[in-house]
C-alpha cells in the first residue's frame, strides 16, 4: 500500500492563509447594532414625587429619592426615545394630580393621604416642558416644575397638542344631587342692642357643596355653613369673639377664613388653614365698630371668593344700632366658569377667566337671579323702614349699588357706622371686599329691583326682588302701567 504525502509548497501556502486570516480577525474590530426599541433602552426613567403645603410656595411637589430627593418642584430630566415614569404620592387629605400637558397624559385626582398614582409616557422630541398638578389654582400658587429633554427629534415632525386647558367644550350633565347655597337676605341675626361687652362663640364648617347656579345649571361652590354668603356674625364692639373653623371631612381643599374686622395677622388665616377633617380656632376682640367682609383666605384666594367662601360680620358701636322695622343681607359676587353663560349643565371653574377679569355669571346671593325667586326675594309693607347689609364678595368686580324706584334715605358710606350718614343718595359703589349699610322708608306699593348699575350684569344673572304690600299712595305716585318696560 501506498503511503500519501503532502507536498511542501501546498501546505506552506495553506498555513499562510490561516496565519492572515488569523490576524485580520484580531486586527479587525466588530460592530453590533442595538435596536433603540430593545430592552437595554426601555428600562423607564423614574423620578417619585410627593405633594407639600405650609411652605414656600404654599403648595408644591418635593422629591422622593434619587438625585432629586427633597428638592421642591424639582428639574426631571431625561433624553428623547426614554420611557418616563412619574410616581406621584398624596402628602395631605386634600385633591391633588399630576399632568405633563405636552405629553397629553395626566393622573386621576388623589385625595386621601398617601395614595398614589403613576403616569408613564415616552418622550419623543427635545425641550424643556412642565409638569403640574392641574386642579384650578394649585398651579398658581407653585405646583409646577420642569421636564427636560435632551437629544434630538427622530421620526415624523409632531403635531403641537392642544394645551388640556381648552378640551372641555362642553358641560357634564347636570348634578342631579345639586341643592339651593343661597342665602335667605331675610335671615339675619337678631340686633345686639345695649348690653356690655361678651364672649362669643362662632362656629362655621367649610363645605363643598355641589349647588344650583342657575335654572339646569349646577356648580361645585365651596361655601361657609352651606350657604353663599355664609351665616351673618354680628356682634357689638369690645366683644370677644372665638372663632372655630372646620372643614368637612369631604372637602378636597383646604379651607381658613380672614375676617376683615380682625386686628391680627392674615386676619385670622394665618391660624385657620385648615385640612378636611380638622378644626381649628382663635380669638381677637372687635375694635372697631363697622361692618366687614369676610372670606376663605387659601390659595388661590381668589379661586376660594369667586366660588362662595365670603360673608359679613358686624360690629355693633356702643348702645347699638337705631331700630329699622325690616333688615335684609345680601351680597354680591361674580363667577368665572369654563362654559359661556347660559350653558346647562355642570360647569367648571376657569381660573384662566378668573385672571382676565371676564365673568360668566354675576350673582345677588350666590346664584343668578337667586333673589328673584318667590322663595328668596325680599319682602316688606308701605310705611316701614328697611335697612340692608350690602357687601361685595367679588373677587374682582366693584359695584354700584342701586334699587330701582328707591332713593336711599341714608348711606353709611364704606360701611363707617360712627360717621354721619350720606343722605338722599340714589346709587352708591362698594368694592370687592368692601361693604355699605343702606336704610331707607317705604312710600310706595309694588316691586322694586336690586341691581349693579353696571346693567349688563343683569342680564348675566344680577338681580334681585322687593315686593312691598300696602295702600297706594297716590299723593306720592300715581299712573297707569304700560307694557314693555325693562323694570
Amino acid at each position: 500500500m501506498k503511503s500519501s504525502s503532502i507536498n511542501p509548497n501546498v501546505f506552506s501556502a495553506i498555513l499562510l492563509f490561516f496565519a492572515v486570516f488569523t490576524v485580520i480577525l484580531i486586527a479587525s474590530p466588530v460592530s453590533v447594532r442595538i435596536e433603540p426599541n430593545q430592552s437595554a433602552a426601555q428600562s423607564p426613567i423614574e423620578y417619585t414625587l410627593r405633594t407639600i403645603m405650609g411652605q414656600q410656595p404654599p403648595m408644591a411637589f418635593i422629591g422622593v429619592g434619587g438625585s432629586i430627593d427633597g428638592l421642591i418642584n424639582p428639574e426631571l430630566k431625561a433624553e428623547v426615545g426614554d420611557t418616563v415614569r412619574l410616581t406621584l404620592i398624596n402628602g395631605d387629605p386634600v385633591a391633588h394630580d399630576l399632568a405633563v400637558p405636552d405629553f397629553g397624559v395626566k393622573t386621576p385626582q388623589l385625595l386621601k393621604v398617601d395614595e398614589t398614582a403613576t403616569l408613564e409616557f415616552v418622550v419623543d422630541r427635545p425641550g424643556s416642558f412642565t409638569y403640574l398638578c392641574d386642579i384650578p389654582g394649585h398651579k398658581e400658587v407653585g405646583m409646577i416644575g420642569q421636564l427636560t429633554i435632551t437629544g434630538e427629534a427622530t421620526g415624523a415632525p409632531q403635531v403641537a397638542m392642544q394645551p388640556m386647558a381648552q378640551m372641555i367644550p362642553t358641560a357634564a350633565p347636570v348634578d342631579p344631587a345639586a341643592v339651593s347655597i343661597v342665602h335667605s337676605p331675610s335671615d339675619v341675626p337678631a340686633p345686639v342692642g345695649d348690653r356690655a361687652p361678651t364672649l362669643v362663640r362662632v362656629d362655621l364648617v367649610a363645605q363643598e357643596v355641589s349647588g344650583l347656579l342657575a335654572d339646569g345649571t349646577s356648580y361645585t361652590y365651596f361655601t361657609f355653613n352651606g350657604t353663599v354668603p355664609g351665616p351673618m356674625i354680628r356682634v357689638r364692639v369690645g366683644d370677644t369673639v372665638e372663632l372655630h373653623m372646620k372643614n368637612d371631612i369631604g372637602s378636597g381643599f383646604v379651607h381658613s377664613i380672614d375676617l376683615h374686622a380682625v386686628t391680627g395677622p392674615g386676619g385670622g388665616a394665618v391660624f385657620t388653614q385648615t385640612k378636611p377633617g380638622e378644626e381649628t380656632a382663635f380669638t381677637f376682640e372687635a375694635l372697631n365698630p363697622g361692618l366687614y367682609v369676610y372670606h376663605c383666605a387659601t390659595p388661590s384666594v381668589a379661586h376660594h371668593i369667586t366660588s362662595g367662601m365670603y360673608g359679613l360680620i358686624l360690629v355693633e358701636p356702643v348702645g347699638g344700632l337705631p331700630p329699622v322695622d325690616r333688615e335684609f343681607y345680601v351680597m354680591q359676587g361674580e363667577m368665572y366658569t369654563v362654559q359661556p353663560f347660559g350653558t346647562a349643565g355642570h360647569l367648571d371653574f376657569s381660573h384662566e377667566k378668573m385672571l382676565d377679569e371676564q365673568a360668566e355669571y354675576f350673582t345677588f346671593n350666590g346664584a343668578a337671579g337667586a333673589l328673584t325667586a318667590d322663595a328668596y326675594a325680599l319682602r316688606a309693607n308701605v310705611g316701614e323702614t328697611v335697612r340692608i347689609f350690602f357687601g361685595v364678595g367679588g373677587p374682582n368686580a366693584t359695584s354700584s349699588f342701586h334699587v330701582i324706584g328707591e332713593i336711599f334715605d341714608r348711606v353709611y358710606e364704606q360701611a363707617s357706622l360712627t360717621s354721619d350718614p350720606l343722605t338722599n343718595v340714589q346709587t352708591t359703589t362698594v368694592p370687592p371686599g368692601g361693604a355699605t349699610m343702606v336704610e331707607f322708608r317705604l312710600e310706595v306699593p309694588g316691586r322694586y329691583i336690586l341691581v349693579d348699575h353696571a346693567l349688563s350684569r343683569l342680564e348675566r344673572g344680577l338681580a334681585g326682588y322687593l315686593y312691598v304690600e300696602g295702600e297706594p299712595n297716590i299723593t306720592v305716585f300715581d299712573g297707569e302701567m304700560t307694557a314693555g318696560s325693562g323694570h
